[in-house]
């Protein structure tokens, strides 16, 4: 029997987001939900999602917030293509088309006599999709995990991992609202995992920049906390906002604030120049820019991602035979009833030995004689005789 699938939900970017635009924290909606408040955060995280009735309940109260936001913003009429900044480096190389409604233009910009026509969509290979997001957003991810771990490697190595682990999950990927975060989040927990410090190649630090001052900023960046140097990437570098910021981060958005207004004191400390968020974008950007850093190409790391899912396959379907084959020998050979076990012998001392029996005396040999001439019954009993 085939088990039904739950009810869709929004990706967890936009749950949250729905329950900021309705003015709603997270402890009123696990009021409404009837749960607690770090369920919420974990639903809202991507950690888990609720199953069963709490799922559908779920699901209609983000329904009924979509509706809400829907009726409050202005009719969509024509796409408008916008750039949005994904990370520090040149222009060309960091900016991404997106498709966005109309609301976002005044009214008066509005061509209704000539509406233009709707794109053709373009019918794409789940391969040659994820090969042009790979081309797409490799370079600008490189160089950020370059600013947030210092080592050109590593960051190579991360961002293929994290897009091999897009390949294994790219049904989830493709229907992300934001694909180029998702594997952001990816790279960026890969780079910064505590078990990095105990690779051999990652004991001995890389060449610095050669140029004077990149180096000192990076080795500034590289000061920092790892949760507060990648709040201050994804906020002043990559361009997130702060909701954006706080949900890639998993902490909530005063945590947030704080470890961004931490992250900029301390930068400001060490080169008064980057006070402004502005230069401080800039500078950052021709540091990564500065830096040749390279990747491989789509299809080795589709063809790397598919071997390692195989491998892991196997390993998985080996284990379980093992497991199976330890069991059943277990069974096998295990006893079926209780035996107590014995108890080891011991020595006892102060028993005096066991004596022989010898020949009978002449006392003996007369009561012998006596007891097998006499009644074993007892003795004879009277009887009345006739006379």
């Amino acid at each position: 029997m085939t088990r039904s699938p739950g009810t869709p939900l929004p990706p967890p970017k936009a749950r949250r987001r729905l329950r900021e635009a309705a003015s709603l924290t997270q402890a009123q909606l696990a009021d409404r939900m009837g749960v607690t408040r770090a369920t919420v955060r974990t639903w809202e995280s991507g950690r888990t999602t609720p199953r069963g009735r709490r799922r559908e309940a779920y699901a209609e109260l983000l329904k009924t917030l979509a509706e809400e936001e829907s009726a409050a913003a202005e009719p969509a009429a024509v796409p408008v293509v916008v750039a949005v900044r994904t990370g520090p480096g040149s222009p060309a190389e960091d900016t991404e088309s997106l498709v966005l409604p109309a609301k976002a233009l005044p009214a008066e910009e509005r061509q209704e006599d000539e509406p233009e026509p709707a794109p053709e969509p373009v019918a794409l290979t789940p391969a040659q999709a994820f090969d042009a997001l790979y081309e797409f957003g490799t370079p600008a991810l490189v160089r950020q995990t370059f600013l947030l771990t210092g080592r050109r490697e590593l960051a190579r190595e991360s961002v293929e991992r994290a897009f091999q682990t897009a390949w294994e999950n790219w049904p989830e990927v493709a229907r992300d609202r934001d694909p180029v975060g998702w594997v952001r989040a990816v790279a960026y927990e890969y780079a910064l995992s505590p078990w990095q410090r105990f690779r051999p190649r990652n004991r001995h630090p890389e060449p610095p920049p050669a140029d004077p001052g990149d180096r000192t900023l990076l080795n500034t960046l590289l000061r920092l906390p790892p949760r507060h140097r990648r709040t201050l990437l994804l906020y002043d570098g990559v361009g997130l906002d702060l909701p954006e910021t706080a949900a890639e981060t998993e902490a909530s958005t005063p945590a947030t604030a704080n470890r961004l207004l931490n992250a900029r004191r301390a930068m400001a400390d060490r080169l008064p120049e980057l006070a402004d968020p502005e230069v401080l974008h800039r500078r950052l950007a021709e540091v990564a820019s500065n830096e040749r850093l390279r990747a491989a190409k789509p299809p080795t790391v589709r063809v790397g991602s598919e071997r390692r899912a195989r491998f892991w396959t196997r390993a998985a379907i080996a284990f379980t035979a093992a497991l199976i084959g330890t069991t059943a020998l277990t069974l096998r050979t295990a006893p079926t009833h209780y035996e107590p076990p014995v108890s080891p012998g011991e020595t006892v001392r102060g028993v005096p030995p066991k004596m022989a029996p010898g020949a009978l005396s002449d006392e003996e040999l007369e009561l012998r004689q006596k007891l097998r001439d006499q009644m074993q019954d007892g003795p004879e009993r009277l009887t009345p005789r006739l006379e």
